[in-house]
């Protein structure tokens, strides 16, 4: 049978009511470690007496304190999205409900019987039952939520035993249907607190900020007769009972973080404060902090660990936090629950706008129309409301948390409105959000996820019917799905939040890769996702959909997102440069500006702007700096850095760069392109021999006019290629473009060669590329010529017939030698860029091995194309190898297997290196979109069947 508390819709009994997270001089003693651990596949079978002194746990295992116990191998985790994993019967559960029983013994001086205890768990999934010395203390639901219990009377001298049963599924279930993966235990902290007789039991500290005086405003909630002190504002021993006006302070907001060390402390206990003085409004439709408009640049943050779950370490969560500073990120919704209290103080000391979400989500009752959703029904009214009292008394002293959010993904309804009511009630300094508020009719802002371009100038413009949300700021609580290669459409997001002022940003859609590391049969390291672990019901890899790889390395959307938002914005200009700045509060005082001047890449010379202070939404122009002479195509490159060390970032971190051209490729003849080295090849005589067709160092095929032969280097191609493997977004969205183009055959084209005629200095070869089963296709024309060491092909395609889709790609395939397996080129980089998403390509000269243009996405798919490339070279450790030039500049891709590889793989360790370097050189790629999760490609990145032309001239290196 199962346990009647589980199916109990309460939140639990037994508990403390919730209060702030307070650390202070009190005794503690953490009870994180190696607990007695014992899995039973359901309740029934779970020993009884766990919490008896005499029960013998000799044969248990041990298990870690706080962790998932799916991740060391006790059941498996489970990922779903939307779906419960679970029948949906409300509250009912499964009678195979996985059971972990945890026991602890530890040892107490006789001192911690002389004051008041609670025993605090800061998280466990999803229900648990508490014994202490063989008393129990409570059940408690709410999984990423602290429970306090009262362990006075119950603690011992010497040795205590702690017992908890957790469940995998409880009522509590149905709330907690997040986006990820189903894993259970006690994954936070367990601690035990001494609470000192009238010492501090709790407080909600409020640190207003009036930006027309400068003054700063305290005001202390607590249920003790407590004093402040804030030396460096010179109050020293203030009681609390009144508002205490502190006069001039300096405010604090994500860019300037500006935290004062104060202490509120009674005679038995003393509790550190970092007060940030800040106001948050809504006023003329916009949120504001300290008077003025903010543009949240945010991310969506899950908690999560390839290893560990959701129990991420102290420094996991400062990397994300510096990561995120580093990239440009000033903004966090802890989606879809309140993360672990460390995070956020994290989050007040290097500054990030917070976003605080209630563990709240019934998102699988969408699939039955929402009948019997918890959140519009009576019996579910304490529970949730019991979510975000804790959520809300839990952080209610973070600066960081500038919005209370009731949660997500749940419709609409009577609790959700109460919650909001409660709230408000509550602490009356943030608003309210909840984007499933869709008449915004217990909100206090417009919420919208993935609303395509047009719906956000639409709601820019105010051009809506609902005069609510007229009046209300508008943010994207998510949008940009960072799933796989991509996102595209970042650059037209940005230009339309700060086109309109009540558009006030967004949180892509999210952090991090939710990828489970694994390895394979062969010891090769890899990241498992849905469907991994034996799951009868999943959803494959949509939890691979993050801006960093799960082992937290940056993916390419991350430096695309980071270059979009700049805080300084560094453009051309009739006066020679434009610098704009665009944060919300700083000056640019902190910056530094550094120039480098490249011909062909190649550094020239370089210097420093000596740049005047520019406050928040100004720019200035300056003009260019004194420059050398010189001919070829040359750019600009200018760089501010920071000036001095900060706390997130040394000094010399790059917050932003811009490029202004100096002497223009268009400027060099178009026969080669810019910095080209080989001229224009004509006039080497087509031969033949009994091997084929020969002209100057190439030789090819006499039946396919395939290049087969370069100097004695073996190749093959190139040929007209129009496939890519599929992207997470292309295979995404109700019309997805992958499957419109398997529809078509475009993974499967045939090539007809219509003729190869050699005609004394010319090799011409006419083909027809083409789907089976289909009345269109593609014409093309390869004309080759030679000169000296280099060989010249000119490409022209045509359409032929309509195409009623998109392509893929339009370029050519080739195979060069596999020991040319470095790379280097002139053109976009570092890293790869396509369509829609090519801000964070600058030009200059680089380098690369062909293993790492590779993006290792958790689920492989086309990646690593560098764009604009005016010339490559492909060489061995010798220097021997093949240098690639073109006009116009064209994309390049080069991997050790074929596209067709890539695409039957599922997981990086699918992809067996081949011999030969497999190169893409593409005239142009269709878009990337978000359609994984979002709007699909906008028109202009479409890529349509067109005529188009390519130049690439082929020489070898000795």
């Amino acid at each position: 049978m199962t346990p009647p508390y589980l199916e109990d819709r309460s939140p639990g009994y037994g508990a403390l009511p919730p209060r702030a997270a307070v650390s202070s001089d009190a005794r503690s003693l953490c009870l994180n470690g190696d607990w007695r651990f014992r899995l039973s596949p359901d309740a029934a079978s779970a020993p009884d007496g766990i919490s008896d002194d005499g029960f013998d746990d000799a044969d248990w295992s041990e298990l870690a304190v706080p962790s998932n116990w799916q991740l060391h191998g006790y059941g498996a985790p489970a990922y779903t999205n939307v779906r419960y994993p679970f029948p949906v019967e409300p509250p009912f559960v499964p009678s195979e409900n996985p059971t972990g029983d945890y026991r602890l013994r530890f040892e107490l001086g006789p001192q911690w019987l002389a004051e008041p205890a609670v025993l605090r768990f800061d998280g466990v999934d999803s229900c648990a039952r508490v014994w202490l010395n063989g008393r129990e203390l409570g059940v408690t639901r709410g999984s990423r939520l602290p429970v306090e219990f009262d362990v006075t009377s119950v603690l011992r001298a010497g040795a205590n035993l702690l017992a908890v049963r957790v469940h995998q599924w409880s009522s509590g279930s149905y709330l907690e249907d997040q986006d990820m993966w189903w894993l259970s235990g006690i994954f936070r902290d367990v601690t035990l607190l001494a609470r000192p007789a009238g010492g501090i039991t709790d407080y909600f500290l409020r640190a207003d900020y009036d930006h027309w005086s400068g003054a700063g405003t305290l005001r202390v909630e607590t249920p003790a007769a407590a004093r402040i002190s804030v030396p460096e504002l010179g109050i020293r021993g203030y009681p609390v009972d009144a508002p205490i006006e502190v006069g001039a302070v300096e405010p604090w907001s994500a860019e300037v973080p500006r935290l004062y060390d104060g202490e509120l402390y009674t005679d038995t206990e003393r509790v550190p404060l970092r007060i940030g003085f800040r106001t948050v409004a809504i006023e003329g439709g916009q949120l504001r902090v300290n008077g003025r408009r903010i543009l949240f640049k945010g991310v969506n943050r899950h908690e999560h660990h390839p290893e560990h779950g959701r129990a991420v370490p102290r420094e996991v969560a400062l990397q994300d936090v510096l990561m995120m500073k580093r990239h440009n990120i000033n903004a966090v919704r802890t989606s879809h629950y309140p993360p672990h209290p460390e995070f956020l103080e994290l989050c007040d000391r290097y500054g990030l706008w917070v976003v605080d979400e209630c563990d709240l989500e019934t998102h699988g009752f969408e699939l039955l129309d929402w009948a019997g959703n918890p959140t519009d029904d009576p019996a579910w009214a304490d529970a949730c409301l019991d979510r975000m009292r804790r959520t809300v008394e839990r952080d209610k002293n973070r600066p960081s948390v500038i919005l209370w959010s009731l949660g997500n993904e749940c419709h609409t309804g009577a609790n959700l409105a109460a919650m909001a009511e409660w709230t408000r009630g509550r602490d009356d300094t943030r608003p309210v959000h909840y984007e499933g508020d869709a008449d915004c009719a217990y909100v206090d802002v417009h919420s919208r996820m993935y609303a395509d371009h047009n719906e956000v100038d639409r709601i820019g413009r105010r051009d809506d019917e609902n005069t609510r949300r007229r009046e209300l700021p508008f943010i994207l609580c998510e949008y940009a799905h960072a799933m796989g290669t991509g996102p595209g459409g970042l650059l037209e997001y940005r230009e339309l939040f700060e086109r309109y002022p009540n558009c006030q940003g967004g949180f892509v859609w999210e952090w991090i890769d939710h990828g489970i590391a694994r390895r394979d049969a062969a010891g090769r390291a890899y990241f498992g996702y849905g469907g991994d672990f034996g799951e009868p019901l999943h959803d494959g890899n949509f939890c691979a959909d993050g801006l960093v790889f799960p082992d937290r390395t940056p993916s390419p959307g991350l430096l695309e997102l980071a270059k979009v938002h700049e805080p300084v914005r560094i453009t051309a200009s009739p006066e020679g440069i434009r610098l704009a700045n665009h944060y919300d509060f700083a000056t640019l005082a902190h910056l530094a500006f550094h120039w480098t001047l490249e011909e062909q890449g190649v550094e020239v010379t370089k210097g420093t702007l000596d740049v005047p202070d520019v406050p928040p939404g100004a720019a200035v122009e300056l003009a260019l700096p004194e420059l050398a002479t010189t001919h070829g195509e040359t750019w600009l490159t200018v760089w501010a850095v920071l000036a001095e060390d900060t706390p997130w970032a040394a000094a010399g971190h790059a917050v932003a760069w811009g490029q202004v051209p100096i002497v223009p490729g268009a400027e060099v003849p178009p026969a080669i392109v810019p910095g080209a080295e080989v001229p224009p090849p004509t006039g080497t005589a087509v031969t033949r021999s009994p091997g084929g067709l020969e002209l100057g160092i190439a030789g090819f095929d006499p039946r396919t006019g395939l290049l087969t032969d370069l100097a004695g280097h073996r190749v093959r191609g190139p040929r007209l290629e129009l496939w890519r493997a599929p992207t997470d977004n292309d295979r995404g969205g109700p019309h997805p473009e992958d499957a419109a183009w398997r529809a078509v055959g475009l993974h499967r084209a045939q090539h007809r060669v219509i003729s190869v005629h050699a005609d004394r200095t010319e090799l011409v070869v006419r083909t027809r590329v083409a789907p089976a089963a289909v009345g269109f296709g593609l014409l093309a024309n390869y004309r080759w010529t030679a000169s000296g060491d280099a060989v010249r092909l000119r490409l022209d395609v045509e359409p032929d017939g309509e195409w009623p889709v998109t392509l893929p790609r339009l370029g050519l395939g080739m195979a060069v030698p596999g020991e040319f397996d470095r790379v280097a080129w002139f053109g976009g980089g570092p890293g790869e860029a396509y369509p829609d998403s090519r801000q964070a390509a600058r030009i200059s000269r680089f380098s690369s091995r062909v293993d790492d243009l590779q993006t290792p996405q958790v689920f492989p798919q086309e990646n690593g194309t560098r764009i604009d490339v005016r010339w490559a070279r492909l060489t061995s450790a010798t220097g021997a190898g093949l240098r690639i030039d073109g006009s116009p500049p064209f994309g390049l891709a080069a991997r050790r297997w074929t596209a067709a590889d890539l695409d039957a793989a599922t997981h990086t360790v699918d992809l067996r290196p081949g011999e030969p370097v497999e190169l893409s050189l593409d005239l142009a790629q269709h878009g990337l979109g978000t359609a994984s999760c979002g709007p699909g490609v906008l028109p202009h990145y479409e890529l349509r069947a067109h005529p188009a032309s390519l130049t690439l001239v082929f020489s070898v290196l000795a």
